[in-house]
């Protein structure tokens, strides 16, 4: 099968040696993203900007490779700060109002850097 992957030209992206998204067949996987702009931590100590910045750049990603937002099938929520929750949640939520995928909301000891609260991965299926 065919591969087409996706650059943000994200830092890290070379350095790891990954792609922002990946899509084979029908199946496209959106790589850990945080919140940049202009190659830089965007919207600091603002867990609900930085989700609603993350799902703009996962959206952009994703209609790169053809579908769109509503065929994500899963998303998986990484926070610092779980007591910021319903931030992440409302946000998440905006994006997917009607699609509802799956997802997971875990916090982790330490993103990156230290400027990032949040961490989204997201997987599509669409037709091939």
């Amino acid at each position: 099968m065919q591969r087409t992957n996706v650059s943000t030209g994200a830092e890290w992206e070379n350095k790891v040696g990954y792609s922002r998204a990946t899509r084979i067949g029908n199946q496209i996987e959106v790589s850990g993203t945080v919140a940049v702009e202009d190659g830089k931590p965007a919207y600091i100590d603002d867990a609900y900007r930085q989700t609603k910045c993350i799902l703009g750049i996962i959206e952009k990603s994703i209609q790169k490779l053809g579908p769109e937002l509503n065929d994500v099938i899963r998303t998986r929520i990484y926070v610092t700060d779980i007591s910021k929750w319903h931030e992440v949640g409302k946000a998440h939520e905006e994006y997917f109002t009607t699609v509802k995928p799956a997802t997971s909301m875990l916090e982790v000891s330490n993103l990156i850097k230290p400027e990032f609260l949040v961490e989204i991965e997201a997987t599509a299926i669409t037709n091939p």
